[in-house]
């Protein structure tokens, strides 16, 4: 199965203290010991962030490894990602990341990962680089939309209870057209994928909510979806009802 898990924030580096995405996404695998690759490519491999992945990930049971760009160790990049159970995308600069994913080429090896079934995750820039489009701050400024890679459809908003200006920044940029209409999510909302279909929305907070934003009779509107709240033990085998709008 093609799966993508794009969290609008959480996960090791915004909850270290809270693993509920975390375990979620290397379930997923069905496997008691995981390889997962991380890349931080939109910090700019910052030390720091790679060493509490390793952290995260070794507390969680899974094999850690990290793949940088910017300090290049393996030689056959393709052939380290194309084993691994699932690649951890994290946050920083989506601009940078996805000029550095493409000069190098990743962007075909992260397709082909996808089409083989090992499970793409990420938050903020790991997030919304698996969209059509999404909104950025990669420019300082004024928030702006980017091309994502586009494995799925519509446009991607991370943060939109975490950052003041994300909400209205999504709605300005639907409302002129620059973004198709496409889904929000909160800091602690999961969305799970299958294919280019919603299957899932879980969270790592008990309030927290995920958003379809679109487009009608000239008004932008917002449909409220309330995720499983990982918190609690309900069972998550069933798609959730409702949630693809495809």
């Amino acid at each position: 199965m093609k799966q993508i898990v794009a969290m609008g924030g959480g996960g090791f580096s915004m909850e270290p203290e809270n693993p509920l995405l975390d375990r979620y996404v290397l379930g997923l695998t069905g496997k008691i010991r995981p390889k997962v690759c991380f890349l931080p490519t939109a910090s700019g491999d910052a030390e720091g962030y790679i060493v509490n992945f390793y952290r995260a990930m070794t507390q969680l049971g899974a094999e850690p490894s990290h793949l940088s760009l910017l300090r290049p160790t393996i030689r056959d990049m393709a052939a380290h990602l194309l084993v691994q159970d699932v690649i951890y995308v994290g946050g920083g600069n989506t601009k940078n990341m996805l000029a550095l994913w493409r000069e190098w080429e990743l962007d075909q090896v992260l397709r082909t990962a996808w089409e083989q079934g090992i499970i793409l995750a990420g938050l903020s820039a790991g997030a919304i680089c698996w969209f059509e489009q999404g909104v950025t701050d990669s420019i300082p400024g004024e928030l702006t939309a980017i091309r994502g890679l586009g494995f799925l459809k519509g446009s991607h908003c991370p943060h939109y209870d975490g950052e003041a200006e994300r909400r209205p920044a999504y709605h300005r940029l639907r409302k002129a057209g620059v973004l198709a209409d496409g889904i929000a999510a909160e800091d602690g909302v999961a969305l799970h994928y299958i294919g280019d279909h919603l299957v899932r929305v879980v969270s790592s907070r008990p309030k927290a909510k995920a958003y379809w934003v679109y487009v009608m009779d000239g008004v932008v509107r917002e449909e409220p979806i309330d995720p499983v709240y990982l918190g609690d033990s309900l069972p998550l085998t069933e798609t959730a009802r409702g949630v693809d709008r495809a």
